[in-house]
């Protein structure tokens, strides 16, 4: 059985961290920029991380306007990217767990077009973007995996706009615990059972959804045998429920209950 997602150590709360940063060494390195290169390649990559960073619960590793000068490869923990309008209101962006790299919004403009907030206490590694575009030009295979990384996030933002407009709200939420489990089972961790780490009102900024929306479609995902969920400890009982009524088979049904 793959193992249950692990509490954050509590060292995490420093902000320094002086031990040096070891893509070799890293159990996500397999889905961070280190995938697929040769041992030495890797070695070279350690040589331009800076640092290890901590990052608090709720604070911010960047926020919007921020200058851009370094990538972060998440380590441990959670982050959710949002932006806020005039008006104080947030629009959730994305979340983002050990492996992702943030900070790829910046490249383009020079500066930072949203926030990265901790959801608990995080640790990344910081890669200057300067020093890594020297090392892309050295390693053809480190710059196919800067594009396949690329690549998946510009199909994260178009999975998003899909949320938007083409889904019930009922869909909406089965898609996205679906593919929460999905990317913790690529970390190898439990595909079934596992904490969330953002509050409803996080979800539903993500998803366009109010939080009572996203109770109420909770509540009844409880109520048809599909998950258990107390507090935010989260089961899913019947995955085939999920991807039905994702699919959208099941939105009737649910629409008239």
């Amino acid at each position: 059985m793959s193992p249950v997602i692990p509490i954050t150590p509590a060292s995490a709360t420093n902000n320094c961290a002086p031990v040096a940063a070891k893509c070799s060494l890293c159990s996500f390195n397999r889905l961070c920029l280190p995938q697929g290169l040769a041992e030495d390649d890797v070695a070279r990559l350690d040589q331009i991380i800076s640092r290890r960073r901590r990052v608090s619960r709720d604070e911010a590793l960047y926020q919007t306007g921020d200058s851009f000068h370094s990538l972060y490869a998440v380590r441990f923990g959670h982050f959710k990217t949002l932006q806020v309008n005039q008006r104080g209101e947030q629009t959730i962006g994305g979340f983002h767990m050990a492996g992702d790299l943030l900070g790829m919004e910046a490249i383009g403009a020079g500066q930072h077009s949203c926030n990265a907030v901790a959801l608990e206490d995080s640790e990344v590694c910081e890669i200057p973007f300067s020093r890594l575009q020297e090392l892309v030009m050295q390693i053809p295979g480190l710059l196919q995996q800067f594009h396949r990384t690329m690549s998946r996030e510009i199909q994260r933002e178009q999975s998003v706009m899909l949320f938007l407009s083409h889904m019930r709200a009922e869909q909406r939420l089965a898609l996205f615990l679906l593919n929460l489990a999905g990317r913790y089972a690529q970390r190898g961790y439990s595909s079934t059972s596992f904490q969330l780490r953002m509050s409803r009102e996080d979800i539903g900024g993500y998803l366009g959804l109010t939080v009572e929306s996203v109770s109420r479609q909770l509540a009844r995902l409880r109520q048809d045998g599909s998950i258990v969920l107390q507090n935010r400890d989260l089961r899913i009982l019947d995955r085939s429920k999920l991807e039905a009524l994702s699919s959208g088979g099941m939105a009737q049904e649910l629409a008239v209950a």
